[in-house]
């Protein structure tokens, strides 16, 4: 029971200090589960990201169940759903019943842009942070440049992307090579 309080406390934490959804959260998340509690490794959690990127669902929230799962089984993962979610939940009814009384506030605009600026800078830094942990050779460069450019001239669905990238995964890479590189 205290491994459970204490997966429900480590992401009520991230829920509530993160501001700007999933992507945000995500730096946040492997500070709290590689570092502070070693639930799980830097490998395994860029694991983790990826399938909760293909799994239907706030990346967030896939990311601190499939954490929770690891560290707990089912209540785990129910514990530190719970712990992510309900901050949200509890500043959204919040905020919901005083919002439109401050919307036109310049102090409240000029705030929330103030905002957008650090939620992308955290986007980002979660976004170098995987591609320095993710991409080791040319080959996985030229999937990750195809896929972005695909997705933004063409529009195609990340899924889609996903998909194809795991598909040229198959048949370009060698496990066993990587596992080598790595343990050099």
């Amino acid at each position: 029971m205290k491994n459970l309080f204490k997966l429900y406390w480590a992401f009520f934490k991230i829920g509530l200090f993160t501001i700007g959804g999933g992507y945000a959260m995500l730096p946040l998340m492997e500070r709290e589960a590689v570092e502070n509690n070693k639930w799980v490794e830097k490998e395994e959690m860029l694991d983790i990201y990826t399938i909760s990127q293909c799994t239907p669902g706030v990346i967030a929230v896939n990311t601190a169940t499939f954490i929770g799962k690891k560290v707990g089984g089912f209540f785990g993962a129910l514990f530190a759903t719970l712990g992510v979610v309900s901050p949200s939940l509890i500043i959204i009814t919040l905020i919901a019943s005083f919002f439109n009384n401050y919307t036109d506030n310049p102090y409240v605009i000029k705030a929330f842009i103030g905002i957008r600026v650090a939620v992308a800078a955290l986007i980002l830094n979660s976004t170098v942070g995987m591609i320095r942990k993710g991409i080791k050779n040319p080959y996985q460069i030229g999937i990750m440049i195809a896929g972005a450019l695909t997705m933004i001239i063409f529009n195609v669905s990340p899924i889609i992307v996903i998909i194809v990238a795991g598909i040229f995964g198959l048949f370009i890479f060698d496990v066993r090579a990587d596992k080598e590189e790595t343990n050099e």
